[in-house]
């Protein structure tokens, strides 16, 4: 299910009562579609299609993002399969284009449709990553230091690789976007973000 939060946000939005939202135990499935289908009318297929969640988002909504153990594992294994890796190999591109990539929330919204540039990133939406950057979110964790604290080492790289590409394979039903899985960012743009947590050059490490 989806949040409460979320649903009454969508509420206001489409001008619907947010009060029928306010009950302890929460708007049932039936009373969030309806109110993300007021929201968002006129949809065409590709935008309607953004809508529906699929298995993995389907398991997550059933348990409020706490599956069982055997979900949980069955949703990592699913997310595993899905992570795409660069044909020569290489994780790490260029940190400049990684904090570039941070600071565009460029992609995706109704307003960026049809596509005039590549998307971004939007990290700092929800991280803090550098020294110099004083505006960031705090839904995710604070990445400063990320590299050095792991020691750069090709394993760390690695994560850090599979985590941008689909986080559920690290943390199933995360809150981040599957930005590999679900096409948001290319192999090369994932490459350069990871650049910006393990380059010891780049501001997050220094």
């Amino acid at each position: 299910m989806r949040t409460i939060a979320f649903a009454v946000a969508l509420a206001l939005a489409a001008g619907l009562p947010a009060a029928a939202f306010a009950q302890d135990e929460g708007p049932s499935t039936a009373e969030v579609d309806a109110v993300i289908e007021a929201a968002f009318p006129g949809l065409d297929e590709e935008w309607a299609a953004r809508l529906a969640p699929d298995e993995t988002m389907e398991q997550c909504n059933a348990s409020a993002n706490v599956p069982s153990d055997a979900v949980f594992e069955e949703i990592r294994a699913r997310a595993a399969g899905t992570i795409v890796y660069p044909d020569d190999g290489v994780l790490v591109g260029s940190w400049e284009n990684g904090e570039k990539l941070a600071q565009s929330g460029y992609g995706m919204r109704f307003s960026d449709y049809p596509p005039r540039r590549e998307n971004g990133g939007n990290c700092y939406a929800c991280h803090q990553l550098t020294p110099q950057e004083v505006s960031y979110g705090t839904l995710g964790p604070s990445l400063m230091g990320y590299g050095k604290l792991r020691d750069y080492s090709e394993e760390a790289v690695k994560a850090a690789y599979e985590k941008v590409y689909n986080p559920h394979m690290a943390f199933p039903c995360s809150m981040m976007p599957r930005f590999g899985t679900n096409g948001v960012l290319t192999i090369d743009q994932i490459k350069d973000i990871v650049a910006l947590l393990m380059d010891p050059a780049s501001p997050v490490n220094r």
